[in-house]
């Protein structure tokens, strides 16, 4: 494994907070940071998902492995539940112009509270106060109702053919793709976006997500059905992905973050998993994990229905799990607060796991894992 890359500024750092946490732990946003040549950020999936490379965490014996995704059956054992976020991503990205010629990017991002409305982000936005008009010619008509501070619009939408402009994005949009992904130019490879930025088993009646929950990229039909022949059996849980889960923490230390709200959808067939769980529990992505976690604390036993809520749980050392027991994830942002999720769930409990993560990734630097959504996993066991 690589040495421990903590510079002797930022172990005093993880040092005194180690020393305080009794009174007031206070974990430095820095202590999250590290250096990642541009390179590693991957710009398009693998050729096949789960050729994708695998890092294999084993706590309890703190060692890692290096395999390929196709090879994560050899660590899962009859009687897991894989649980996942069969969210489907809305090709939400919308292209249209204003009545000056001037060209608009309209950004879905979820429902607003009338009919017909969206709360989206628009570019440019200063060009585009209350009261504002852009289209898109025998498609839609939309009209800026409100913007908010934090710099989200909310808009009317008139479709020509009388379709809800869901309907409308699904036939022309384009896949909301993160920041780090260079704009697509290439028909094609905004055709593979569609595909690849979309897991296997996203339900088209779940299309509720601004951002892929990343982790379930790298399944396959074929993996899937060899893990079900292995009595590895799936819950489902829908979780509305929003933009602000590339939010980077921008406060000096880490409790000041304010942590965005989504929400999800948690099946009675799912809960009853987290109540009598089966050999081990392993969420497919922090996605699911924050949504089965914040469950778990609002409630003592499975619900009788369905249920629907909003996760604002905020997830860092030295924080521990009652839902979780494995966790698959892809290699994260710096300063992210996904870093801080699982360098507290290498180490539940304390926060030995933020220096822990720092060195496993340093060594997936040094071996060149492709990071962020379309990169590389890591199964933490």
């Amino acid at each position: 494994m690589g040495a421990c890359i903590l510079n002797a500024w930022q172990q005093s750092r993880l040092d005194s907070s180690r020393e305080n946490s009794a009174l007031a732990l206070i974990l430095k946003t820095d202590l999250f940071d590290f250096p990642l040549p541009e390179h590693l950020i991957a710009q398009t999936p693998a050729q096949q998902r789960d050729q994708s490379r695998l890092l294999v965490v084993h706590r309890r014996e703190r060692r890692i492995e290096h395999r390929h995704f196709r090879d994560i059956g050899a660590y899962l054992q009859s009687g897991d539940t894989l649980i996942r976020n069969n969210a489907s991503v809305i090709p939400a990205r919308l292209h249209a112009r204003r009545p000056t010629g001037g060209q608009v990017e309209c950004l879905l991002l979820r429902p607003a509270a009338a009919t017909h409305e969206w709360w989206c982000l628009l570019r440019p936005g200063r060009k585009l106060p209350p009261g504002e008009k852009f289209s898109r010619d025998g498609l839609f008509t939309a009209t800026v109702q409100e913007k908010n501070d934090n710099g989200t619009f909310r808009v009317a939408f008139d479709c020509a053919d009388g379709s809800e402009i869901l309907a409308v994005a699904q036939r022309i949009g384009e896949m909301p793709l993160p920041p780090y992904i260079a704009a697509r130019s290439d028909d094609s490879l905004k055709q593979l976006d569609r595909e690849r930025y979309q897991t296997v088993y996203a339900a088209p009646a779940r299309a509720v997500a601004a951002a892929a929950p990343t982790a379930g990229l790298h399944f396959t039909t074929e993996l899937l059905a060899q893990l079900a022949q292995q009595n590895i059996a799936s819950a489902d849980v829908t979780l509305h992905v929003g933009l602000g889960t590339f939010r980077p923490i921008m406060t000096d230390d880490v409790e000041d973050h304010v942590i965005h709200r989504e929400i999800y959808e948690l099946p009675s067939a799912t809960q009853r998993v987290l109540f009598a769980p089966p050999r081990r529990r392993i969420a497919v992505g922090t996605t699911s994990l924050r949504s089965i976690e914040d469950f778990r604390r609002r409630h003592a036993a499975p619900l009788e229905h369905d249920y629907v809520g909003e996760a604002d749980i905020f997830v860092y050392p030295p924080s521990r799990f009652t839902a979780t027991d494995a966790l698959l994830t892809n290699f994260h942002q710096p300063r992210s607060t996904l870093l801080c999720l699982v360098s507290a769930f290498l180490q539940p409990g304390s926060i030995d796991g933020v220096a822990w993560l720092r060195e496993i990734y340093a060594e997936a630097v040094a071996r060149e894992y492709r990071f962020f959504s379309y990169g590389d996993a890591m199964l933490i066991l």
